[in-house]
């Protein structure tokens, strides 16, 4: 299989409608995610990073104690998607390796989106430095990694060019580089055969 890039390969999903697929697939993890930062913010703006068709920021802007929430995309189909489905929401297509919010935000969220980026550990410190205002938190979601084996074939199974591997202590020195205070990690919904989600969070 020809590999491509993953805005492409996604911006092919999204007209195919595997969004929603995956969207159901991530549910579990994102809904621990949320429980595991949200609680810790009583008024908050809130980014979500690679926020595919939106469903991420529909469901935080629901909750009262949310001021603002919007997403940003790589992938161009994806972000018009969310837009269609969600005309009054804020998404906005660009490069989050480049990109920086004009206003500083509480929450970032990432999920299934950091390792697909060309220099994860540079957009964490960057993140960490221009997005988050102090005590902000990152969370970010990873299916793609060391321990978890079976997912090892992913580029070739969906033929995109560009997935780093990392593994779990990685990414927890990637938070702790940057500066992030009060890191922790731990696994989503682990089974035989599948090691889990992989969470990690740090606090500004």
């Amino acid at each position: 299989m020809e590999k491509r890039e993953a805005t492409t390969v996604f911006g092919e999903w999204a007209e195919l409608g595997k969004d929603e697929k995956m969207a159901q697939g991530h549910e579990s993890a994102v809904g621990n995610m949320l429980d595991a930062v949200l609680k810790n913010h009583a008024d908050y703006r809130f980014i979500d990073a690679g926020c595919g068709n939106g469903w991420v920021v529909r469901m935080v802007k629901q909750r009262k104690e949310c001021k603002a929430a919007f997403g940003v995309d790589g992938s161009k189909n994806m972000v018009e998607k969310a837009q269609r489905i969600d005309p009054s929401g804020t998404y906005l297509h660009t490069d989050l390796m480049t990109w920086i919010p004009t206003e500083k935000v509480d929450i970032v969220h990432a999920m299934e989106v950091v390792y697909y980026l060309n220099n994860p550990e540079l957009f964490i410190k960057s993140v960490y430095n221009d997005w988050l205002n102090k005590n902000g938190q990152l969370v970010i979601g990873i299916d793609f990694y060391t321990e978890n084996t079976v997912s090892h074939s992913w580029p070739d199974d969906c033929g995109i060019s560009e997935m780093r591997l990392f593994s779990e202590e990685e990414w927890v020195s990637f938070f702790n580089a940057a500066g992030f205070k009060s890191v922790k990690s731990w696994r989503v919904d682990p089974k035989e055969g599948w090691a889990g989600t992989l969470v990690v969070i740090g606090t500004v």
